[in-house]
């Protein structure tokens, strides 16, 4: 690869999206300064100064406008339909909350290099990342256990190429010949999973899904339980979760399964419909 579009999305989180590019340009320039990078965030209607502190930071950096209505998948999609009006050898979509290690271009390209060698072609790398403080796992790559009941297993780097069958997009580079044949992120997700859903199709299409040897960044798993309190909220606010991009995000969730796990769409509609009516024990349920 010689030109890569770094793909990002941010909603108020000022310092946090200035520390991603910042180690982002670091790394770069330490480690791989021969790399063309164009960077495209999409900011979604931010009101902390986001943009005008990227701008100041970082004047070459492609800022996007959105309405404060894209979310993650909604944002990261603008961002790279954007970058696909130009032409670039893969595309770096990268969370605004993570921060890659100086070693990130390398373990990313060296992966590259070994899939086009055995491969014949580029496919997907997924960066593995760590909580900054306790330096647990956080995301990456997974393997299924059971697909039926969509359970699956994250896999920690080990010091060689792994392949995977899922992955999360904190650290994903998506080489182009993966985008001639998937395509982006698909319509119809708004905020999470939209990343599985890609990895599932290029997965469908025989596309490598490979995790890099080492660790390429950090980036903590900060969100909280939202079953901690669920059972509490009136059946309203239960339901205004459930719909929420932010909260359960259900439409997306059963569009995922729609198109991947047909078979376990009756059971996610009766889990969501337990959610609502039957906080309690669903959330009883859930803990065995």
């Amino acid at each position: 690869m010689k030109n890569i579009a770094i793909l990002l999305t941010c909603f108020n989180r000022k310092d946090k999206t200035i520390a991603a590019l910042q180690h982002l340009f670091e790394a770069h320039s330490t480690t791989h300064p021969e790399l063309e990078l164009d960077v495209y965030l999409t900011d979604d209607g931010s009101t902390d100064g986001t943009s005008e502190a990227v701008k100041q930071r970082f004047p070459d950096v492609t800022i996007l406008q959105g309405d404060g209505n894209l979310f993650w998948a909604g944002g990261m999609r603008n961002s790279w339909n954007e970058a696909l009006k130009k032409s670039y050898d893969g595309f770096l979509l990268l969370n605004d909350d993570t921060n890659v290690y100086e070693n990130v271009f390398e373990q990313l390209m060296s992966t590259h290099q070994e899939c086009t060698r055995t491969q014949g072609s580029g496919g997907i790398y997924i960066g593995s990342t760590k909580d900054a403080d306790s330096g647990n796992f956080t995301y990456g790559g997974a393997s299924f256990r059971n697909r039926f009941l969509f359970k699956y297993e994250f896999l920690q780097p080990n010091g060689a190429v792994q392949s995977c069958e899922l992955g999360n997009a904190n650290i994903m580079l998506v080489s182009n010949d993966a985008v001639d044949r998937v395509g982006i992120l698909s319509e119809g997700y708004r905020h999470g999973v939209a990343d599985y859903d890609y990895t599932l199709k290029a997965l469908n299409k025989k596309i490598p899904l490979l995790i890099p040897p080492a660790f390429c960044g950090t980036c903590s798993h900060d969100h909280s339980d939202i079953y901690e309190t669920f059972a509490k909220k009136p059946i309203k606010e239960r339901y205004r979760l459930l719909k929420h991009p932010l909260g359960l995000d259900f439409n997306s969730n059963l569009l995922l399964m729609r198109r991947h796990f047909p078979l376990r769409v009756p059971f996610v509609v009766a889990a969501a419909l337990l959610k609502v009516i039957f906080p309690r024990v669903y959330v009883k349920g859930r803990g065995k």
